[in-house]
């Protein structure tokens, strides 16, 4: 017997069981669904996507308004679902566990390219196997039978479901979504989902061995992770379903993606085979259904033009850590032991399952292994939860979703986050937001409540110490960011904390490509000026027109005075942007410009102007 396994093998033995005395152990079918957003569901308020089988489930069980992911992104929160840990404490931050290269140490790095303020933590790229999981107690110490099927996404050969206690898998490979090369229609290259017919549904196909394997397991217990590829990239569906979603319209108009709804809908339809499955062995009532994401709803990749999805009114999405990206749906069912149809606020997260189902079970946890959610079954039975904090430690840039390195704790209603080396001067940069009064995230109250930020910033502290995360440090080869030209007309002089801008004549503008590629949508340019030059405007270039043009300029009164005024400029373009202008006058005068950023329309920042050059 290997290390690992020996070492795994003696916190089994460690743990012991105690099951209450004559009580019927319940199977469990654990559902997560991939990149589901939190309004991805008619349960959860969508009004373009239908999901009649997740909406009975909730009808029969309990709905949680407030669950977290333990990340914004798939493989840390699904790491985090088998062991109950962070996964700042497993140090697996990041999807990267489908890359070749094996890195089960990682380290933070001593700088980053120098337009970076943070020089960022690297991250595991497998899940290892010395973790002592859920499946691995259930089968051992309680006598489950054991399932896997679907996506596994936390490493190579040897880090498989198989080695981490499920005996029978069904997908389970280091795939970041469907297998190739039909993805979520066959075939695949894969031995570990049977053959179907060309163009069958992924889903239909593990569901397809998830009934066969609740019939082999029909007395039971068993536990079944249900782990679906759907909604993940590549975007596909049947025509049929693209078909209906383009006939529909969202009242809200928030949603509006066809491709998304008939994919939410080929899983919703699979759910509901699960469910009749149990109905039709008489098994129904002693089985627990958990059904909820890996993350938020995907909002940066385009599908015909719009986005996969809208988690509105919750702010950003997938691989972003405001809420967008990580609240999550979640449903609990067991309708001979909870009461059905209610609707539980208690603040949980996917770090919690472990502890619960160990709990469920009478079963002791490991005390050679840490465990940092807490048991939710008092909530599941009608009681309080006793919880004071959740973390999330997200410490990577993600350009794509306008990420910044940061942790964020919430308690009761607040939530605070902290920006790796954010401010100008390399300092961490702090936003703190009421979630019961702006669950949008739009009014940062750090400055007002500056106690409050402290005190919520000790505990993040702590938090990182407890659990020995990898931490962002200050970038000593930073550089700066600002990256403007000229025109002749204008000087600029660089402050400490602002762009002093001269106009001299009657064509003054200053313009930038350093601009993230791929940047189109509905954007705001945000800043503050002191000005006495009159009225301007903004233009932007695209791939497609590269000049500057009237069909790309949106004329702006800028306030003048001789104090800092805020101002919002908004925009929008249908190709991405290759450089951004800004004539911030149309006559000689004096302009102070500061706080100048670029953002998205729900606020996410998307690029930060230094007033200094180093």
């Amino acid at each position: 017997m290997n290390a690992p396994n020996l070492l795994k093998s003696l916190l089994v033995s460690l743990a012991g069981i105690s099951l209450a005395s004559g009580a019927p152990r319940p199977n469990i079918v654990f559902i997560v669904a991939d990149d589901l957003g939190w309004m991805d569901t008619a349960v959860y308020g969508s009004k373009y996507y239908e999901t009649p089988a997740i909406d009975a489930l909730a009808q029969k069980g309990i709905r949680f308004t407030e669950a977290y992911s333990a990340s914004p992104l798939c493989s840390p929160t699904r790491a985090s679902l088998l062991t109950g840990q962070y996964p700042g404490r497993i140090r697996l931050t990041t999807p990267a566990c489908h890359l070749p290269k094996v890195v089960l140490d990682p380290q933070v790095p001593k700088s980053a390219a120098p337009h970076q303020k943070a020089a960022t933590p690297a991250t595991r790229t497998r899940f290892p196997n010395d973790y002592l999981t859920y499946a691995e107690i259930l089968r051992d110490q309680a006598g489950y039978a054991t399932a896997f099927m679907g996506k596994w996404h936390l490493g190579h050969k040897p880090y498989l479901p198989e080695e981490q206690g499920f005996d029978l898998v069904v997908g389970g490979r280091h795939h970041p979504g469907p297998p190739p090369p039909g993805g979520f229609f066959a075939p695949w290259n894969i031995d570990t989902i049977p053959a179907h017919p060309k163009g069958t549904p992924i889903a239909t196909a593990i569901t397809d061995s998830a009934l066969d394997f609740i019939d082999n397991h029909k007395d039971g217990p068993f536990l079944l992770n249900m782990w679906y590829y759907d909604v993940h990239a590549p975007f596909q569906t049947t025509q049929t379903f693209l078909d209906k979603y383009k006939a529909k319209v969202d009242p809200r108009e928030k949603q509006d993606c066809p491709t998304m709804g008939g994919m939410i809908e080929i899983m919703d339809t699979n759910i509901a085979r699960l469910v009749a499955k149990l109905e039709e062995l008489d098994l129904r009532e002693n089985t627990l259904i958990i059904f909820t994401s890996d993350n938020g709803g995907n909002m940066y990749n385009s599908v015909e033009g719009t986005p996969p999805t809208n988690n509105a009114p919750l702010r950003s999405g997938k691989g972003n850590a405001y809420e967008g990206g990580c609240r999550v749906p979640l449903i609990v069912s067991w309708p001979g032991k909870f009461k059905p149809a209610i609707d539980e606020q208690s603040l949980v997260s996917t770090i919690d399952w472990y502890p619960t189902l160990l709990d469920l079970l009478d079963i002791p946890a490991p005390a050679e292994q840490a465990i940092d959610g807490v048991s939710i079954l008092p909530v599941l039975q009608g009681e309080a939860l006793e919880r004071e904090t959740l973390f999330c430690h997200f410490p990577h840039y993600v350009k794509a979703t306008f990420n910044l390195p940061n942790t964020w704790v919430r308690r009761g209603d607040w939530k605070l986050f902290r920006f790796y080396a954010d401010n100008e001067d390399q300092s961490d940069r702090f936003e703190l937001y009421n979630l019961r009064d702006d669950i949008g995230e739009t009014n940062n109250l750090a400055e007002q409540k500056p106690e409050l930020a402290r005190e919520l910033n000790q505990l993040i502290t702590e938090h990182l110490a407890e659990t020995e995360a990898l931490v962002p440090i200050p970038n000593p080869n930073y550089r700066g960011d600002s990256h403007w030209q000229l025109s002749k007309d204008t000087r600029m002089v660089h402050g400490k904390d602002s762009i002093e801008i001269t106009s001299t004549g009657k064509d003054p503008f200053l313009s930038t490509n350093r601009l993230p590629k791929g940047l189109k949508g509905d954007l705001i340019l945000k800043g503050e000026i002191r000005s006495n030059a009159g009225p301007g405007s903004i233009h932007w270039a695209t791939a497609k027109n590269p000049r500057f043009g009237p069909e790309h300029k949106v004329e702006y009164a800028f306030p003048q005075g001789e104090v800092f005024i805020p101002f919002e400029i908004p925009f929008s373009s249908d190709n991405p942007l290759t450089s951004l202008r800004i004539d911030p006058g149309s006559r000689k005068g004096q302009v102070t410009l500061r706080k100048l950023s670029l953002q998205t329309s729900d606020g996410a920042v998307i690029k930060q102007w230094l007033p200094t050059t180093k």
